[in-house]
């Protein structure tokens, strides 16, 4: 909901820690990124939430520098962009399993798979259509974005996503009731993505030759 209005301040807060790592490859911060991802979701599941909160912070952070390091370093990738987003989902998933391996109640583990199953139609629906706008040339490239592809934004995002995530953390014994939250919000964005497909996508751009 907030990304595209955050991502300038974003790039312009992390581009002084960026430049002194533009040595470093940026999919080496991503795979640091994903490492402190796991070590969150490891440590979640034994119930060290102090240090899985600081891993998810951490991982969060990485996550932001590697792609500000390929822009100042000239070296933004297809490849890259797609390895990001895919460590990205994955510990979207491990996370909130890590949380309920922590915490093994009934109506956690229905919360969480509630969650996951919210968050699998949800990245099917911004794919695809990141797709489809590629396809007609109005995707990433043509809306000069920093990121490797454009989406229609929609109520629940990646600010969104720290936010909850941090707080599944920081509040593990509310657990079933922030998955329902976050999940009802995923649902609520999943809507909005379609009532966006059904006005813009009902007909095929025409071009005058």
């Amino acid at each position: 909901m907030v990304d595209q209005f955050l991502r300038q301040p974003k790039e312009q807060l992390l581009a002084p820690i960026a430049q002194r790592l533009q040595r470093v490859h940026p999919t080496t911060i991503t795979l640091a990124a994903f490492g402190c991802g796991l070590a969150a979701a490891i440590c979640a599941w034994q119930q060290a939430y102090w240090v899985s909160f600081g891993c998810w912070l951490l991982n969060r952070l990485l996550d932001g520098l590697d792609g500000t390091v390929a822009r100042l370093s000239n070296q933004q990738s297809d490849l890259g962009g797609y390895i990001d987003i895919l460590l990205d989902v994955i510990i979207y998933a491990l996370l909130p399993i890590g949380l309920v391996a922590g915490q093994p109640t009934l109506g956690n583990a229905l919360a969480a798979v509630g969650l996951i199953s919210s968050f699998y139609v949800n990245a099917i629906s911004w794919a695809y259509l990141a797709a489809i706008l590629e396809k007609r040339q109005q995707g990433a490239k043509a809306q000069a974005a920093m990121t490797s592809i454009a989406m229609p934004s929609g109520l629940i995002e990646g600010t969104e996503t720290v936010l909850f995530f941090s707080l599944f953390i920081a509040l593990p014994n509310h657990l079933s009731r922030l998955f329902q939250l976050m999940t009802a919000l995923v649902v609520v964005t999943i809507g909005q993505r379609l009532l966006w497909a059904k006005r813009y996508l009902r007909e095929e751009p025409r071009h005058d030759h």
